[in-house]
């Protein structure tokens, strides 16, 4: 751990200059308390850097969650193990395909009877918020149980026993991404308004107690609710295509839920705070979590060893090292097959900017990160599906 000023503590032993200048000027607005902590795989987000925990009192920062709000991971146990799995993983991928409906903009065209339930308590959820998620998305039922594109992921993976697990990445699409986005801009007219200067515009608060603060409160709420529903929604289909596959029942002998990019009120050197992790997770002692390494290489299912300096979180995956576009100029398809083979996957030049050189080393960052997590099990891919 680097302490890089009083307000501002560091775990990345990879961390590029402006991402360390981006993450100092967060840590110079007046209400962090005690401080931001960097968690390993940190790199350039918009406004506060992806891979930092930042408490706050009397305020909140809508861009210190994001855009996607409540994205994050789940993983399901099954009593399978890799050497029962029979050939033709090419159909179970193209069935979990089939099944979820993968890539920007792309959704569900009906809504299933499992979809219809946790539809119906979200809509609930959003009656009491005080609010309709049709304003910000007209068809946010049909986002239920849909993927997305970037580094959101569905996989089959085997552990070091050969156990099979089900895993998958993602939030709370378009409606999530239309709520936060409209938040942004309320905090950002707050600030103009009240002349507030801003280390970065993107850095624009709302202060508690408002109507603007409670209203973002309750809708970020219900979009951290969407993003779970939305990861179990998924999860259950893949399970369905993966009892297929084998011909029999599956059992799920555990199934772990995290966010990595939400707000909660938590209690922190004394102090109750708004926690804000930005592709973080919850570490504290004893819970289970997931951090993913990128496309082709190992994920780990952990647990917290709650460290109060970093606030008990820890990192959220490998964290991104080139940019899309550099990625894109840099790797070639052959560089890609190359690092996914043994692997079944969708061959196409579309997730160039996803391949593994493009991130981090996930093995440096699961080193930074030995005082915040235990690993309980490290996880290989065997069927990896992603959208455009």
């Amino acid at each position: 751990m680097e302490k890089i000023n009083e307000r501002l503590l560091n775990w990345a032993s990879m961390l590029e200059t402006e991402t360390r200048g981006q993450a100092e000027k967060a840590s110079r607005l007046p209400f962090i308390f005690p401080h931001i902590a960097l968690m390993p795989d940190a790199h350039l987000g918009k406004g506060a850097t992806v891979g930092s925990v930042i408490p706050t009192m009397g305020a909140i920062i809508p861009a210190a969650v994001g855009v996607d709000i409540g994205c994050g991971m789940a993983a399901v146990r099954t009593q399978y193990h890799r050497d029962e799995l029979k050939p033709g993983l090419a159909e179970l991928r193209t069935a979990i395909e089939n099944a979820v409906p993968l890539s920007a903009g792309s959704y569900n065209t009906s809504v299933t009877d499992t979809a219809r339930k946790r539809l119906d308590t979200l809509a609930a959820k959003a009656d009491k918020a005080g609010f309709e998620p049709g304003r910000f998305a007209g068809n946010w039922e049909l986002q239920l149980g849909t993927l997305g594109s970037g580094n959101h992921f569905i996989e089959v993976t085997a552990d070091e026993k050969g156990q099979v697990w089900l895993f998958l990445h993602s939030g709370s699409r378009g409606v999530g991404n239309k709520i936060a986005t409209h938040h942004i801009k309320v905090a950002q007219e707050s600030a103009k308004r009240w002349w507030i200067d801003l280390p970065d515009p993107d850095l624009a608060y709302l202060a508690e107690g408002t109507d603007e603060f409670w209203q973002y409160i309750r809708q970020l709420r219900w979009a951290q609710d969407f993003a779970l529903a939305n990861r179990d929604e998924m999860m259950d289909r893949v399970v369905d295509c993966f009892a297929e596959y084998v011909g029999g029942e599956v059992r799920e002998l555990e199934r772990v839920q995290c966010h990595h990019n939400y707000t909660e009120q938590e209690t922190h050197f004394g102090k109750k705070v708004w926690l804000s992790r930005k592709g973080a997770i919850n570490a504290e002692k004893g819970r289970p979590g997931l951090i993913p390494g990128s496309m082709g290489d190992a994920s780990y299912v952990v647990v917290g060893k709650g460290n109060p300096v970093a606030l008990n979180s820890s990192p959220h995956g490998a964290g991104r090292q080139l940019s899309r576009s550099k990625a894109r100029k840099t790797f070639t398809r052959e560089q890609l097959r190359e690092a996914m083979k043994g692997i079944e996957y969708r061959d196409t030049d579309a997730f160039l900017d996803e391949i593994p050189g493009a991130y981090k080393p996930i093995d440096v960052v699961m080193q930074d990160a030995d005082d915040l997590v235990e690993v309980r099990h490290t996880l290989r891919q065997i069927v990896n599906v992603k959208g455009d």
